[in-house]
């Protein structure tokens, strides 16, 4: 075999007592973990906003990001509930390129898991603290997420991950609404599939134990639209798209139906800057069908300081260095917009 032992990694609760969640914080999380929950049942009015960096690749840019953001959460509390995606493990379409702050703590030095998990857990300590908002982030790696569980309020499983089948296992014990994204190809029925089986109750191996979960009934949708086999994006937000996909809910029977539509990916087609149109489009499909109104409880959107995208080492604050973002004054003005909508 060709692995080679780089470092032994802590456990999960070793790593917890090094950067430890204060207990304020814990009491913040719970709160934040029922508004949300909330949502999902159809419980609350609010709408559902995830939104902020494609990557969370510096803490001082992430934080700063994080507290604007809060202080816009303030003037629009009655209406949406921000959710900022501090998103650590990136998918790479090649397997090249930075792979998120779990692997590379700083993007320009090598590896070290270590001080990555270490770094994200102040990271978030340091982000609830200043801006009283607990996070969103991506399970790339189902082993991974245990050593930021206790911090997270949201989860997503991302395009590529969808029909895993550890994914959806591991996402069947989680207490939080986990998105299951449609998967690459664009095919609803994986997606449902998916959070029909995250929905039910399953044994399996998990953390050196033979586990058994109860069901996660907070599993729902994320559209995010697809590509064909030409490598052309084709969205699915448009009015025509959430119509199916809310019937497509109703037939299967699921638990708490909710969809969050993601702005960005292929349903941009990768242009950043369409996500303020299409976002709109989203709020007005919802104005005129109850079915959709009923249905869409959110968006995730890409977003950060400073628009568009980098390399890494360009050293342009706040700037995304993997997707191009929105950046912060056209993301202000977008909230606003979706307050003023729903």
């Amino acid at each position: 075999m060709s692995f080679r032992n780089v470092q032994k990694i802590p456990s999960p609760e070793e790593m917890q007592a090094l950067a430890p969640l204060p207990e304020k914080l814990k009491q913040l999380k719970a709160t934040r973990d029922a508004e949300i929950k909330a949502i999902a049942e159809g419980k609350s009015s609010k709408f559902l906003v995830i939104v902020g960096p494609c990557s969370a690749d510096e803490e001082e840019a992430v934080c700063d990001y994080v507290y604007r953001l809060a202080g816009v959460q303030e003037k629009v509390a009655d209406k949406l509930l921000l959710v900022p995606r501090i998103y650590t493990n990136k998918p790479r379409t090649t397997g090249e390129g930075y792979k998120g702050m779990l692997h590379q703590p700083d993007p320009e030095s090598a590896p070290n898991m270590v001080d990555g998990i270490l770094a994200i857990r102040r990271m978030h300590v340091r982000a609830m603290t200043e801006s009283g908002l607990t996070a969103a982030d991506e399970m790339l790696y189902p082993d991974n997420y245990i050593f930021v569980e206790d911090m997270l309020s949201y989860i997503a499983i991302g395009a590529r991950s969808v029909e895993n089948q550890q994914h959806r296992l591991t996402a069947s014990g989680m207490h939080l609404p986990v998105g299951m994204k449609n998967p690459t190809s664009g095919d609803l029925t994986v997606m449902y599939n998916s959070i029909n089986a995250a929905q039910g109750s399953h044994h399996f191996i998990y953390q050196g134990h033979e586990v058994e979960t109860s069901g996660n009934p907070l599993a729902h949708a994320i559209m995010r639209g697809s590509v064909n086999k030409h490598g052309e994006n084709i969205p699915n937000y448009h009015y025509e798209d959430l119509i199916f996909a809310a019937e497509m809910y109703a037939q299967r029977g699921l638990e708490n139906p909710m969809i969050v539509v993601d702005t960005n990916h292929a349903n941009s087609k990768k242009q950043f800057a369409q996500q303020i149109r299409i976002a709109k489009e989203v709020l007005h499909s919802r104005r005129h069908s109850d079915e959709v109104h009923k249905v869409v409880r959110g968006l995730m959107i890409e977003s950060y300081i400073e628009e568009g995208a980098q390399k890494v080492g360009d050293g342009v604050y706040g700037k995304s260095i993997t997707d191009a973002c929105l950046g912060w004054a056209d993301t202000e003005r977008l909230l606003y917009t979706i307050a003023e909508s729903v």
